[in-house]
Order: C-alpha cells, then sequence, then structure tokens
C-alpha cells in the first residue's frame, strides 16, 4: 500500500468513527505535507480536529516517511463545494457568482442531490404605470453550474 493510500484509510476510518464529520480536501505534497480539510454537519470542533489527527498520525511509521500533518476545519469565509454543506446552511443568506460572473445573493430555501435554489426579494418597474414593486425572485443553481458559492456573514 502506498503512502497516500494509507493515509486516505486513516482518514476514512477517522472519519467512519465520527459521521457527522465529512472530509472537503485532502493534499499530499511532494515532501509528504498532509492537508487535511473537514466540515462537519454541526461545525467541527477542535477536539474533532485532534481527533482526526491523532487518528493519522498515531497509524504512521516516521522512520518509514517522514511527514508533517495539518487538520483543519473550513473557515467561516470557505467556499461551498458538496451538498451536504450546502444542506446544513438551509435558511442563511449564500452569495453565489454564477458561471457568467454574475453575482447572485438569496437565502437558501431548498437543497436536492443535484442543486440548490436561492431566493430573494428585488424592485422592479410595475408591469403598468409608473413606479416599481417588490417581487421575490428564486433561482436554481445546479452542483457543478457555478463558480463559487460562500455563506453571507452578518454580524
Amino acid at each position: 500500500m502506498s503512502f497516500k493510500e494509507q493515509v486516505e484509510q486513516l482518514v476514512k476510518t477517522a472519519l467512519d468513527e465520527n459521521p457527522t464529520l465529512f472530509l472537503i480536501d485532502l493534499t499530499i505534497g511532494g515532501d509528504n505535507t498532509i492537508r487535511i480539510l473537514l466540515d462537519g454537519d454541526e461545525g467541527v470542533s477542535l477536539h474533532s480536529c485532534m481527533e482526526v489527527s491523532r487518528k493519522v498520525e498515531h497509524n504512521l511509521d516516521r522512520e518509514e516517511n517522514d511527514f508533517s500533518l495539518e487538520v483543519s476545519s473550513c473557515g467561516v469565509g470557505s467556499p461551498l463545494t458538496l451538498p451536504r454543506q450546502f444542506k446544513k446552511n438551509v435558511d442563511r443568506k449564500l452569495e453565489v457568482t454564477d458561471s457568467e460572473d454574475k453575482l447572485v445573493q438569496g437565502t437558501l430555501i431548498t437543497v436536492t442531490e443535484d442543486s440548490f435554489t436561492l431566493e430573494w426579494k428585488a424592485r422592479e418597474p410595475k408591469p403598468i404605470g409608473k413606479g416599481k414593486v417588490t417581487v421575490t425572485k428564486t433561482k436554481e443553481f445546479k452542483y457543478g453550474s457555478f463558480k463559487n458559492a460562500k455563506v453571507i456573514v452578518s454580524i
């Protein structure tokens, strides 16, 4: 088993023990720098990062492969990439950059296995007469059809 396969198996085992956590990214550099990026259905605690780190580190032999290990969680401003991340953010405001670089901000109202839908209010000219009217708009995004999606953090 290669070093990479060994690390992947150890990460999988560690995440199987805590099913609320899931892997966002795993990279192994040429110098055996292991970077594990996690997210969780209820967030990721420092304790959870430490548990995953220990499961990986304690089962690798430094005599065989010298390595460095970094386990971290997605930050507040990190892009959403997996359907599971969208599911945990229903009813929150998102900012999505579509495939044509147009920015859409709205509330995440539904999530399926292949898409998510945003809803927002907009002011548009009245169909007849002068003035504007407030309308509710929605837009569905298929996974892979947009450039970026982030949660808007309000203070």
